[in-house]
């Protein structure tokens, strides 16, 4: 993949594919492809350079409102990319196809590969994207934000036992986070080690009579991408025998500026089920 940056600036920063970027000069007009990229691009102040955002991209809701939509994460309409004309793409090693970003980049000249898998990966994010469009004080500020979530997710982690739970993401087939997502890193960081222990893939499905159902201790149903309501607590407490409990799957699995306060949420989260033990 021909992914480069030329600028005019001092400092190179590094992307995910290692690809070096300088800070971004005259106009800039961003197209992210990521929903939790483009809610901390709007963060970082950077909300009037935005000319483009995927159908998923939803936060800030007021400010994307009047954003164009160019698809989805993986089925980005080129045509619609092309007439905003951006400067800058961002897209995700996860969330968006390997072609999709090879087409993009051959008109797209500068091209931002990003690929957080634990919530301390987003403080090299903020410094990219800092560096990148001139925002280093504010992507400073959610750094040291993000910093001290850190440090209170690891005091409860270490002030309670750990628990192997279980994280649900869809329904029909039942389906579960492997152990190396973000979204498990993220339920790691509060002391939530999410079974199985290993998986030949990143979203297993599950099957109910496992030998390793028997460490679960609790089974998370997320909000996201399934849409898990409250009549389904009672229908996977009966297939588990475990507590079943409802989670905002936003608040573990999207990255950027919401990882301090995903990380928040689950800190409370952790502290009320063990109180309620």
């Amino acid at each position: 993949m021909k992914i480069s940056l030329s600028a005019d600036a001092a400092t190179p920063l590094r992307d995910a594919l290692g690809t070096e970027h300088l800070r971004a000069s005259g106009e800039v007009r961003i197209v992210s492809l990521v929903p939790s990229l483009t809610e901390l691009v709007c963060d970082l102040g950077l909300a009037d350079s935005l000319v483009g955002r995927t159908g998923f991209c939803v936060h800030p809701r007021p400010v994307l409102k009047t954003i164009p939509k160019v698809g989805g994460t993986k089925d980005v309409r080129m045509d619609a990319v092309r007439a905003l004309a951006p400067t800058h793409l961002i897209v995700n090693i996860d969330e968006n196809r390997r072609e999709t970003v090879e087409e993009l980049a051959a008109f797209v000249p500068y091209v931002i590969v990003t690929h957080p898998c634990a919530p301390a990966d987003n403080l090299d994010l903020y410094r990219l994207f800092g560096g990148v469009f001139d925002c280093a004080d504010r992507a400073a500020r959610l750094a040291a934000d993000l910093g001290a979530a850190l440090a209170e997710a690891q005091a409860v982690a270490q002030g309670l036992p750990s628990e192997d739970v279980l994280y649900l993401i869809w329904r029909e087939p039942w389906m579960s986070v492997a152990r190396d997502t973000y979204i498990s890193a993220t339920l790691a960081a509060v002391g939530w080690d999410t079974l199985p222990a290993a998986a030949g893939r990143r979203y297993p499905e599950i099957d109910w009579q496992a030998p390793w159902m028997a460490g679960v201790a609790r089974v998370f149903l997320s909000s996201e991408p399934y849409r898990f309501r409250e009549r389904h607590l009672a229908e996977v407490a009966a297939l588990s025998g475990r507590p079943a409990v409802m989670i905002d799957g936003e608040m573990t699995s999207w990255y950027g500026s919401r990882a301090a306060a995903g990380l928040r949420y689950l800190t409370a989260l952790r502290r009320e089920l063990a109180g309620g033990a």
